[in-house]
């Protein structure tokens, strides 16, 4: 089922200031009681904004995504910006941005819609979508950071509370798991209907599946901080029903706009990396392209591919794979290394027809496929490849009774994983026999589950740089090594992101306790979040 950007996610761009946005990024107070809010806003409107923002938003999907989070992963690098999470060089603005630039938008419009949406008996159906919304958009703050501001934030002009206290990330999942239950159940096909809504145009069904499937997915990050907790929440889940095809996909279809920072309707995880001329583009990481060619995995050929860089016309991209596989094979960029290191010389290539181009080192380096960087990418939120391979992880781990064993699921997983590749415009449709011969080189390995799985979900989560970068902390898998440089800043692969040095501004008295709890008492990045254990 398509879900396209509708003409009131357009009017939207014109009231984006409403809340939050025109005053400062970096002041509780400002964030909390902005004078400029509308006492007569349509909290619909608040929940279309934040959908949307949530993969439009340039600066935080390329601070958070691009340049920090699917480096960290070892899924993209050698570009010189991705060396923050690439070869672990500081940057606490980037680190930052999500931070302050959620905060006094996304949770502040979350948060009042959830408020207003509740006071009205007619829309129960708009208050159960903002109660998810809100769970998803603090999930991706906590996942980051740590303990955060959640049950008083964005609230100080309902409560008057203008430097919240932060709570900590034990209890802010106690009440994810809470909210996700009462809201799905709240749901009811009888009521208002939401039409307005980017994710499911008001789907009821769908945001059942929605919720319970985000219920899933965080239930899984505590499998190893509170595994009894983990087991009963996948349980309870499942139970209430999570995505059962990918009919159920959460997806933004976003417009074919090459966003400004100002902008939310492109694709702005595309959008950071195609804004950028050729050469200076990341290149896929050789971690990624050595698991994909161990596994002889047929996506391999179309995600990676090789472009002829021509200094002077950027946008002149010609695919010259093929001649490049031909004499020196699928290469990327090794961890913490830069396009330009392991420097290769010149190669012709011959593009038929009498014409041949000269491809440079970098042209040799494969990028992500045109395709799955266009303006107008698909961004997938949930999918039912995801929901499969939680499912399969949890039948594993601690062979809980899911439906069918873990192996159905892995399996389930893998194929709905390669079949979405299909959603993207020009994207290819595998066939049923790469498929199957997949699965059947790729078993479920007694003793090595886990690592299979897990691995599949890392690939499976391209281009969700923060939902990667969470699964790997939580599960180790895949196994990577430290890209330690002479540049880097730190001695380990960073575990989590600083707070920002605003809040020790505006904030100093909370942040200082929530500092206090973190491993060690210090904000530092090598520091684990609660889920996060040995």
């Amino acid at each position: 089922m398509k879900r396209h950007i509708n003409k009131l996610t357009i009017m939207l761009l014109t009231v984006t200031m409403i809340l939050g946005s025109c005053k400062k990024f970096n002041d509780f107070g400002d964030m909390n009681t902005d004078p400029t809010k509308s006492s007569n806003l349509d909290p619909v409107n608040q929940l279309v904004l934040t959908q949307l923002r949530y993969s439009g938003e340039l600066t935080i999907n390329e601070r958070t995504g691009i340049i920090m989070t699917m480096p960290l992963v070892q899924q993209i690098g050698g570009a010189y910006y991705t060396r923050y999470g690439f070869e672990y060089v500081k940057n606490r603005q980037y680190m930052s941005e999500l931070w302050e630039l959620g905060y006094p938008n996304d949770v502040l419009n979350i948060v009042d819609a959830t408020d207003r949406s509740a006071k009205m008996p007619l829309k129960p159906n708009l208050n159960a979508m903002c109660r998810i919304m809100k769970v998803y958009i603090f999930d991706r703050i906590t996942d980051l950071y740590g303990d955060i501001p959640y049950k008083q934030a964005g609230a100080g002009y309902i409560s008057g509370v203008i430097r919240p206290t932060f709570d900590a990330q034990k209890d802010i999942y106690d009440d994810f798991f809470k909210e996700l239950t009462e809201a799905s159940a709240q749901l009811d096909a009888s009521k208002d209907n939401v039409s307005a809504d980017i994710f499911y145009q008001g789907n009821i069904a769908a945001w059942k599946k929605f919720a319970n499937s985000l219920r899933l997915r965080l239930a899984m990050r505590l499998s190893k901080v509170d595994p009894e907790k983990a087991k009963t929440q996948v349980l309870a889940a499942y139970a209430a029903g999570v995505f059962t095809s990918a009919a159920d996909n959460c997806i933004t279809h976003h417009a074919d706009v090459q966003n400004s920072y100002a902008d939310i309707r492109g694709n702005s995880v595309s959008v950071a990396i195609n804004q950028y001329p050729d050469e200076g583009r990341p290149r896929v990481c050789n971690t990624l392209l050595d698991q994909m060619k161990s596994t002889n995995d047929p996506r391999l050929q179309y995600i990676a591919r090789a472009y002829w860089v021509n200094p002077d016309k950027p946008s002149e991209r010609l695919d010259v794979t093929d001649g490049v596989k031909a004499q020196v094979g699928i290469i990327g960029v090794g961890p913490g290394k830069y396009n330009y290191d392991d420097y290769l010389g010149a190669i012709n290539v011959d593009l038929g027809g009498g014409r041949a181009v000269q491809v440079p080192n970098n042209g040799q380096k494969v990028q992500l496929a045109n395709w799955m960087i266009t303006n107008d990418a698909p961004f997938f939120h949930i999918t039912y490849a995801e929901t499969e391979l939680l499912l399969a992880e949890a039948t594993q781990r601690w062979g809980l009774s899911l439906g069918v064993n873990a192996s159905t699921h892995f399996q389930n997983g893998v194929s709905a994983a390669m079949k979405q590749l299909a959603e993207f415009k020009g994207g290819p449709v595998l066939t049923d026999t790469q498929i199957q011969n997949f699965k059947t080189d790729n078993p479920l390995a007694p003793g090595n589950e886990l690592r299979q799985i897990d691995t599949q979900l890392w690939v499976a989560l391209l281009l969700n740089g923060p939902e990667a970068y969470a699964n790997w902390r939580r599960t180790g898998f895949p196994v990577l090594a430290p890209a330690i440089t002479t540049e880097s800043t730190a001695t380990t692969t960073p575990r989590r992101f600083e707070y920002p040095l605003t809040e020790t501004e505006q904030n100093l008295t909370n942040i200082n306790k929530a500092i206090a709890l973190i491993p060690g008492g210090q904000d530092d990045w090598t520091g684990r979040v609660w889920w996060d254990k040995l």
